[in-house]
């Protein structure tokens, strides 16, 4: 399916850093690994999800995550993926075609000993299309914004996603019910920073 949307995100998610300067970190905000700071991968364009974000994320989904079973489909740097593990979360995949951030995945996953965590080498679309349905309470889409993948994602949502479940999407522009509803979903809170919107959606009823 093609994304019915225009909007973009380099593959490579923001610019890279100049030879000399520290890496940059991402920092886990709440939970058992609340403050850890996690190297972000020197990739051009690399993008992680801002800690303003994922706290209102969090706040909208309530702080405690345990039992969930949630699947990070672009998962990049992880941070969206290890703070819900760091919130209880029973299981957490994460899929990512780099191989250079699938290392560092696995690395920071070893580090925390983060047992529910499993980081998958690939396609995240084609991960989340084999999922078993109704098998996921969160999903988490984070494409690259210059992709044209946020039509596929959000068409492969459907069948994996456990009633009651919740999808996240950050894109570089809102979404609306009217362009959701050819997916079967709807938006249940809503946020702008910077020049990323950040959606909660739910299925339609």
């Amino acid at each position: 399916m093609t994304d019915p949307r225009p909007g973009g995100k380099p593959t490579s998610r923001a610019g890279a850093r100049s030879a000399g300067t520290p890496p940059r970190e991402v920092r886990i905000i709440g939970g058992r690994w609340k403050r850890t700071r996690l190297t972000v991968a020197d990739r051009p364009g690399l993008r992680p999800t801002p800690d303003r974000v994922r706290e209102t994320l969090f706040n909208w989904l309530g702080q405690d995550l345990t039992e969930w079973r949630c699947v990070d489909v672009f998962a990049g740097t992880g941070a969206l993926g290890f703070e819900c593990a760091s919130r209880g979360a029973a299981q957490v995949r994460m899929f990512e075609q780099d191989a250079a951030l699938v290392a560092q995945l696995e690395a920071i996953r070893a580090k925390l000993d983060a047992q529910a965590v499993r980081v998958t080498r690939g396609d995240g679309v084609a991960g989340l299309r084999a999922l078993p349905p109704g098998s996921v309470d969160l999903i988490l889409l984070d494409p690259p914004f210059a992709s044209a993948l946020f039509g596929p994602a959000l068409a492969a949502v459907h069948p994996a996603l456990g009633a009651g479940g919740y999808v996240y999407l950050e894109a570089p522009e809102a979404w609306d019910d009217e362009s959701l509803s050819p997916y079967g979903l709807v938006v249940h809170r809503q946020m702008k920073a910077g020049a990323v919107h950040a959606h909660l959606l739910t299925r339609a009823a």
